[in-house]
């Protein structure tokens, strides 16, 4: 008679689900021998739980599929919830099974005791406890079906002992996959859209991940209204290339080209877009955005029109409604701003004659230059995000995914993890901060007990460096920020990875070039400057007061040496290149 953990088993497999992520525990054990006596469905170990949410969360943004991640009772699947809220806010669909405490313990403080179904009940689309076997299947089909159709975390909650009950039999549903739709909004709201664009005299774009799969719709459309389009960092990977009207991002990490183009305009198309930075909105503009959810519309600021439906969907039945149109004076206006943007920031990304610290916009550059043409990218969050949003080279077949909306530390490697599981023969480089690869460094054993390929660049700058900036910005002196780091190729070297360090410029490119043709895990650990500064695009009065504030506190607190090697990096260089 198949147990209740084997009906789970068979349900999943169904779903095409080919692995499931976590670590071992009593209370899982009903769970791990269902998987081990099926073979059909790998058990995919980490080290810590937290990975293993970042990983399922990971492979799911690339399939776009179910993923899948099981952590045992009490402080094991309690691991599980930065990871489940990175997922549930990239909106990619994840189920994770929970195994709970003995059923009769539940409520007497029980070694182990927590209350999974209230815990993750914030980071998840559904969440529910599951008491006896007469639940399942149909929870689990329940909870699955949401998972894929919201996009979004699902959550069942299992007590050991009923793992191990006899499965009650009920007849399962049909494989449990997306169903594809056509979505777009009426013809009222599409007339609608097509009277404010066409009145208007210069038309802005800002894209984000919901352009994914309409690029061709989305050249289409800016062609048609002759308007630039700036994208948000999680549209980048879908929207800059082969891109005419690309002026860049806007936001913190963005273009001042980006911004400018939002700024003049007097009407903002948003397509698939949840930017969440009120202050780089225009301020006078009509705003039209699309989403596929209603919810989200006039989430970040006001708007004039809000349609729901897909970008491609949508652009695809308004695009007959737009006049031609032949003044180019906007989008040429734009594009030339982002071609001086971009020229300003391609000359940071040099050698520099061989000088130290290395730059780490020459280290970013450097990296796009040499990964294969369908690499994925994974940054950490901080300034390796900023780097790879300035000079990491999207061509359609490249990806880039990270902790772009939680905004997590440490998040690379877990997630390079279960790109990497998914994807066994395609180059994964994990772009790793010195403070986030430190957090989740048990994950470089993953690597080798898994004997996954994945390539890790470390920006050792000895500091939590987006956080000095963020420091800086608003006027503090840097304090408990600096990171006291061991040579991490070494580690990586005693734990079994190709490892190499870089601290001279005209090293980087042969040590890269060895990491990513390494047969294997592999990691190069590059010294970057710290004092490198990452400037957003429209820098704000109280930023500049910010940064004056801490000029004079840093010398009042004795440390004008700091200021100097800022001054350094960022102003005495250039004047003399």
């Amino acid at each position: 008679m198949p147990t209740v953990a084997d009906t789970i088993v068979e349900i999943i497999e169904n779903a095409g689900v080919k692995r499931v992520y976590g670590l071992p525990g009593d209370s899982l054990n009903g769970f791990t021998d269902a998987l081990r006596r099926a073979g059909t469905v790998a058990w995919q170990h980490v080290r810590h739980e937290e990975a293993a949410a970042f990983a399922a969360g990971a492979e799911a943004s690339l399939t776009n599929e179910l993923a899948v991640c099981a952590g045992s009772c009490g402080p094991g699947n309690l691991h599980f919830i930065n990871g489940l809220f990175d997922a549930n806010r990239n909106r990619v669909p994840v189920l994770a099974i929970a195994a709970h405490i003995p059923e009769a313990e539940i409520g007497s403080t029980y070694f182990q005791e927590t209350h999974p179904q209230e815990l993750f009940r914030e980071c998840s689309v559904y969440c529910e406890l599951v008491s006896v076997p007469e639940q399942l299947p149909r929870v689990l089909e329940i909870a699955m079906r949401t998972a894929i159709e919201r996009r979004g975390v699902a959550v069942i909650v299992v007590p050991g002992e009923v793992f191990l009950k006899d499965s009650v039999g009920r007849r399962p549903s049909a494989a449990i996959t997306y169903s594809p739709r056509i979505t777009r909004p009426e013809a009222s709201g599409l007339q609608a859209a097509a009277d404010l664009l066409n009145s208007a005299r210069k038309v802005t774009i800002l894209g984000g991940a919901g352009t994914e799969g309409a690029h061709g719709h989305l050249l289409a459309i800016a062609e048609k209204l002759q308007a630039p389009i700036v994208h948000a960092l999680r549209g980048k990977e879908f929207i800059e290339y082969d891109n005419p009207y690309d002026v860049g991002m806007t936001g913190l990490l963005g273009f001042s080209s980006g911004y400018r183009a939002m700024e003049s305009c007097d009407a903002l198309l948003m397509l698939g877009t949840d930017f969440p930075y009120q202050q780089f909105y225009p301020s006078k503009a009509k705003v039209i955005q699309v989403d596929i959810r209603g919810e989200q519309l006039g989430r970040r600021t006001p708007i004039d029109l809000g349609l729901v439906g897909s970008v491609r969907d949508t652009v695809d039945a308004l695009l007959p409604l737009l006049k031609d149109r032949n003044d180019t004076k906007h989008l040429d206006a734009s594009t030339a701003h982002y071609a001086k943007a971009r020229k300003s920031l391609d000359e940071l990304a040099v050698n520099d004659r061989d000088r130290t610290p290395i730059h780490p916009q020459y280290l970013a550059r450097l990296i796009s230059e040499l990964a294969t043409e369908d690499a994925v990218f994974i940054p950490d969050v901080g300034s390796p995000v900023v780097w790879a949003a300035r000079y990491l080279r999207m061509n359609g077949a490249r990806r880039l995914i990270g902790s772009f909306s939680h905004g997590s530390m440490a998040n690379a490697l877990p997630q390079a993890v279960g790109v990497q599981s998914a994807f066994p023969e395609r180059q994964v480089v994990a772009l790793a901060g010195d403070g986030g690869l430190a957090m989740l460094l048990g994950e470089l054993l993953t690597l080798r007990q898994n004997k996954l390929p994945v390539k890790i660049v470390v920006f050792n700058n000895s500091s939590l460096n987006f956080v000095e900036v963020e420091m800086k910005a608003a006027g503090f002196v840097n304090f408990g920020t600096g990171l006291d780091n061991p040579n991490f190729a070494d580690v990586a070297t005693a734990v079994g990875l190709y490892g190499q360090r870089v601290e001279k410029p005209g090293d980087l490119e042969g040590a890269l070039r060895a990491a990513f043709e390494h047969d294997g895990p592999a990691l190069v650990d590059v010294v970057v400057a710290r004092q490198e500064l990452s400037i957003p695009p429209a820098i704000t009065a109280e930023q500049v007061k910010g940064f004056t504030l801490y000029a004079l506190r840093t010398i009042m607190s004795g440390r004008g040496d700091e200021l100097i090697d800022l001054a350094d990096t960022n102003v005495f260089r250039r004047m003399f290149d």
